[in-house]
């Protein structure tokens, strides 16, 4: 006899499951200490920067905008898998609880983060209300309240196909959730609070009405799913081998001419496929785009220019970590072994252009440093992150790979 609870006890505990294997990996001692690092320099600076702002400044305003993301973007785990469009699709009338939990635990996850993200908000309201936090916890209520509404709409325009819907419906709750957040930090009367929540409901009915006699888009529910699972799988595929995680390749038809500066040769045979799978496959380029324009933010609001040299070392040190999982992207590929080229070469080639990127993001950085009028901590970004990167390819590296 089926039993919706005891399936929807499965599969949470299945998720936890692995959510928990993959984060041992993620949250090794490494990032932890880069984190702690990262957290308590923008804690230390954001609360300096907060000391230079005028009475004036247009709190409320950026608070709404950027809090009413975390107020519209609510997504809902389903924890669906690609078998159930077969097997559960026969038992969807009786699968409300099953996915009335679902919209439960989406919601405490999304509370979560908007509480989190309120915190980091409020130094900057008391600085331009004269110090009262005391309005933390009811701003905190009518957020709540207005999320779990935008959680309900959510669901229940997942019942239409056409993805304008989906578009339009983001954009009008966006635009209606800002008005809100905007007068409810700038102190306005819940009389002015009531109509934004108002249309929200009356969006939610008119939702409601039309999707009453649809069925569930298991496909779209799936792919989103799916969509979600595979971008933990990414992050934790650059610390540890994922073997549920898909390749997927991306054309990237801008940087062909890189290609065309490749010298051909049996012994750059490597050199092609590693260049090839950095720029296209998986999220290689990604992360060295993101972390490098993260670094010259991060050195932005580092007033000093030691400290923004070492800033510079953190993130070349996270950026070349993070694509050590390169050298094993191959591994389970049985036409790479029947290369008849000898085994050195794959590392040397790796080592290679490893080198490469970490030198290219060391001149980036530097030219940053130098861009926000510090010569000599460009300089010094310059010879320590050459210096840096070449003690971590040459002992670092090869004393992991040596380990394989």
């Amino acid at each position: 006899m089926f039993d919706e609870k005891k399936l929807w006890r499965e599969r949470v505990n299945q998720r936890i499951k692995e959510l928990a294997r993959y984060s041992r990996y993620i949250f090794n001692g490494h990032i932890v200490i880069v984190l702690v690092f990262l957290l308590g320099t923008a804690a230390y600076y954001y609360q300096e920067w907060l000391k230079t702002v005028p009475e004036q400044f247009p709190a409320a305003a950026i608070m709404a905008l950027v809090l009413g993301l975390l107020l519209t973007y609510s997504p809902i785990s389903t924890f669906l898998s690609e078998a159930d469009k077969i097997f559960l699709l026969p038992l969807e009338s009786r699968l409300s609880g099953y996915f009335g939990k679902s919209i439960i635990v989406s919601f405490v996850i999304h509370a979560y983060l908007l509480f989190l993200g309120l915190g980091v908000f409020m130094p900057l309201y008391a600085r331009v209300n004269d110090g009262d936090f005391k309005k933390y916890l009811p701003f905190l209520f009518g957020i709540l309240i207005m999320k779990g509404i935008n959680v309900f709409i959510r669901w229940n325009v997942q019942y239409i196909v056409e993805n304008r819907v989906h578009i339009i419906d983001s954009c009008v709750r966006y635009a209606i959730n800002i008005v809100f957040l905007f007068l409810l930090f700038s102190n306005a009367g819940i009389m002015y609070l009531i109509p934004e929540a108002i249309l929200l409901v009356v969006l939610l009915l008119y939702y409601r009405k039309n999707t009453k006699n649809k069925s569930l888009k298991w496909e779209y529910l799936i792919e989103l799913e799916e969509r979600r699972m595979t971008s933990f799988y990414r992050l934790a595929n650059l610390f540890t081998d994922v073997p549920k995680l898909r390749d997927s390749v991306k054309r990237r038809k801008w940087l062909d001419w890189v290609f065309g500066k490749l010298t051909f040769g049996q012994d750059q045979t490597f050199s092609h496929l590693y260049i090839r799978t950095f720029l296209r496959a998986g999220d290689y380029f990604g992360l060295f785009i993101r972390l490098t324009l993260i670094c010259i933010v991060v050195m932005y609001f580092v007033s000093y220019g030691l400290g923004q040299a070492f800033v510079a070392l953190l993130f070349i040190y996270l950026t070349g970590f993070q694509l050590i999982p390169l050298w094993n992207h191959h591994q389970n590929k049985l036409w790479i072994r029947l290369y008849p080229i000898d085994e050195k070469l794959k590392e040397k080639a790796f080592k290679r252009l490893l080198s490469q990127i970490l030198y290219i993001q060391t001149l980036l950085l530097a030219v940053a440093v130098f861009t926000l009028g510090e010569g000599m901590a460009a300089l010094i970004t310059l010879i320590a992150g050459f210096g840096f990167a070449y003690f971590f390819i040459h002992m670092y590296i090869s004393k992991r790979l040596n380990m394989k």
